[in-house]
């Protein structure tokens, strides 16, 4: 339907390029150069094992990439809008995708040369989430008007059952997932040693020998240095004491999800400021996991004896994303399993519910108890039992076909040329 170069890797290199680049393509005001497209044939070869020296998919890359080119224009002269705090949300997302692909953050920053933080103020990194979300939201308003009838998926089944695949097995988790926490007194020594820390700086201190020696931050060989950045490129409690600073100010401990951080203001520039600082992360002992598991067995229990899974994760769990919902994680195939569960789920029945396991995300972890809700065999697909994901199959079909009309249009009524 479009073809949008989502992987970042590869873009800081591009953009150095770019100005030697012989272009290829001009679509409005934007330019597409032989990197551009020599970078998006590479990952698209590699990801679906295709011959990147094929002529033909160069050129059906190539015209996905005006396409998208076309769509951004007509984003711009719609006057769509994507602010920061939504680059920086999408940005966030993109990178733990990425932390999670190559196998942790280290290595992430290893094969980037710079940190993540820097990477989440990167101007490049950030101009291509923006136009892709440009992309994307024109996209959405489009498809926001379009429905499908009950006759129109009737007549798309009735067209296209002998070639739709069989509906794999499914199930229906949920979850309650809780973080160890450190006792008080851990907590209060931590506190006090960090406070000692910033009392130091403040006394004369060099904050930036004291961040090489006890940050734990990718920054730390910087000096903590963060460069300049805006709001939203932040979590918002750094953020909020960051941006309330005097230049060379240095704050007290402030606790975020990464663990405690002294921050200092460096320089101010218009609504952008440079800080550097010192991350502290939250030292837990067995005996702090062991409470976790602890109070995640004492709720199997009461699941297993009859209490709703839903209120009991309404009550007790923390992960943002699913706890008002009950910690429904919705329904996933087989191939959809996370890998850290996916052992127990192929093997437990309906109203299962695990034992307490470890579960890593980013750079903090976790416990958690998976609910099997429900388990759907592999069946042919049907109008009967499977009428909303035909309706939805009906729908992408229609948004695609209508979508490429459009896109033609938009060819006819917009500048663009090919320069090979």
């Amino acid at each position: 339907m479009r073809l949008i170069a989502a992987v970042l890797v590869g873009i800081t290199f591009l953009s150095a390029q770019q100005s030697l680049d012989r272009i290829i393509a001009v679509v409005d005001r934007e330019v597409i150069t032989e990197s551009d497209l020599n970078f998006t044939v590479q990952q698209l070869a590699m990801q679906n094992r295709l011959d990147p020296k094929s002529r033909e998919l160069r050129e059906r890359v190539l015209d996905g990439m005006i396409n998208d080119k076309l769509v951004l224009a007509q984003a711009i002269e719609d006057s769509v809008i994507v602010t920061d705090e939504e680059v920086t949300e999408r940005l966030e997302q993109q990178i733990s995708r990425m932390v999670y692909q190559v196998g942790g953050q280290e290595k992430l920053e290893e094969a980037y040369g710079m940190t993540v933080n820097r990477m989440k103020r990167d101007f490049q990194f950030r101009e291509l989430i923006r136009k892709q979300m440009l992309v994307q939201k024109i996209q959405q308003q489009r498809q926001m008007q379009l429905t499908v009838s009950r006759r129109e998926v009737e007549e798309f089944f009735t067209t296209y059952k002998d070639s739709i695949p069989p509906v794999p097995m499914e199930y229906e988790l949920s979850h309650i997932y809780v973080e160890p926490k450190p006792d008080s007194l851990t907590l209060k020594a931590t506190v006090a040693r960090i406070q000692a820390i910033a009392d130091s700086i403040k006394a004369g201190g060099d904050f930036a020998l004291f961040a090489k020696r006890y940050s734990s931050d990718g920054s730390a060989d910087q000096g903590g240095d963060l460069g300049f950045a805006r709001r939203g490129s932040f979590v918002k409690e750094f953020e909020e004491v960051a941006f309330t600073l005097s230049v060379n100010e240095v704050s007290k401990p402030v606790k975020t999800q990464f663990g405690y951080h002294i921050i200092q203001l460096v320089e101010r520039r218009g609504d952008a400021v440079r800080t550097r600082h010192i991350l502290f992360p939250l030292e837990m002992s067995q005996a702090n996991d062991d409470s976790a598991v602890a109070l995640l067995g004492r709720l199997r229990a009461e699941a297993l004896k009859g209490e709703s899974f839903g209120f009991l994760a309404r009550m007790n769990s923390e992960d943002p994303d699913t706890k008002d919902i009950g910690g429904d994680l919705g329904r996933v195939s087989a191939e959809q399993l996370d890998p850290a569960f996916a052992d127990f789920v192929k093997s437990a029945k309906a109203g299962d519910i695990s034992e307490p396991r470890k579960l890593t995300v980013q750079n903090k972890y976790g416990y958690h108890i998976i609910f099997v809700r429900s388990i759907t065999p592999e069946h042919t697909i049907n109008l009967k039992d499977d009428y909303k994901r035909l309706e939805q199959l009906s729908l992408q079909f229609k948004l695609s076909t209508t979508y490429e009309q459009w896109v033609e249009e938009l060819r006819k009524n917009i500048y663009w040329e090919k320069k090979l």
